[in-house]
């Protein structure tokens, strides 16, 4: 068994034990391969373990990646979950089809008219900021539901629900705090008539406390990948 093989059974195991945990079904979490930074040979040889979601942060890195990787079958499944500025939404919009991380209208706007109409919709998260942290991206919690409504409302996105990336904490009772706030807002803007069936929530040291509070998408590089290489900073 390789390093790659032997850290996804051990994320799977993971998943599958926090299901248990929930009392929810395995099949109810999707994992989420974030592969910022890895390379494609990284990517194939997760494809063959029958890995297909990938997540990328940095849109000039996703474009060559998914441009070099259009060929492998089945089909990769491309994920942007990083910041967009306006300036680089056209080729996240012909090419992603999940944007996680969307704070402002205009950058729903923007991708709404770039995505190409014999796609399939875009399907997009917003990006909620818990914690009120200066500089953290995300649209505070009592600004989520004028923008959900304006998101869900543009042709050709479908805005299926929230996304997160709470401040780090060890403590597993305190990761679950923010996790159940994210969920209860969903469950709020659900009560107000929108559609939202994705909570992306939970990365590699605390997707267990994220399945608890009911994430339906768990983001995972490091326990998949291992520690993270260093790269230059891009858009």
């Amino acid at each position: 068994m390789t390093q790659l093989e032997d850290d996804q059974t051990r994320v799977e195991e993971r998943i599958a034990k926090a299901c248990r945990q929930a009392d929810r079904a395995r099949d109810e979490v999707r994992l989420l391969a974030v592969s910022k930074t890895r390379s494609e040979a990284e990517i194939r040889a997760l494809h063959r373990l029958g890995q297909r979601s990938f997540g990328e942060n940095y849109v000039q890195e996703f474009v060559a990646k998914h441009d070099a990787l259009t060929g492998l079958e089945p089909p990769l499944e491309w994920h942007f979950i990083g910041a967009l500025q306006t300036n680089k939404t056209r080729a996240v919009a012909e090419r992603a089809a999940w944007v996680h991380g969307i704070d402002r209208l205009k950058i729903a706007e923007r991708l709404s008219r770039q995505r190409p109409e014999g796609m399939a919709p875009l399907q997009v998260c917003l990006q909620v900021d818990l914690s009120g942290e200066p500089g953290k991206a995300g649209v505070p919690p009592q600004e989520v539901g004028p923008l959900a409504a304006s998101v869900a409302s543009l042709p050709r996105l479908v805005l299926r629900g929230l996304m997160a990336i709470p401040a780090p904490t060890e403590d597993p009772t305190a990761q679950r705090l923010p996790f159940a706030r994210l969920r209860e807002l969903r469950d709020t803007l659900k009560a107000q008539g929108l559609d939202l069936d994705t909570l992306s929530m939970g990365m590699s040291d605390d997707l267990e406390a994220a399945i608890l509070e009911g994430s339906t998408l768990v983001r995972i590089g490091t326990a998949l990948f291992g520690p993270r290489r260093p790269k230059a900073r891009q858009s």
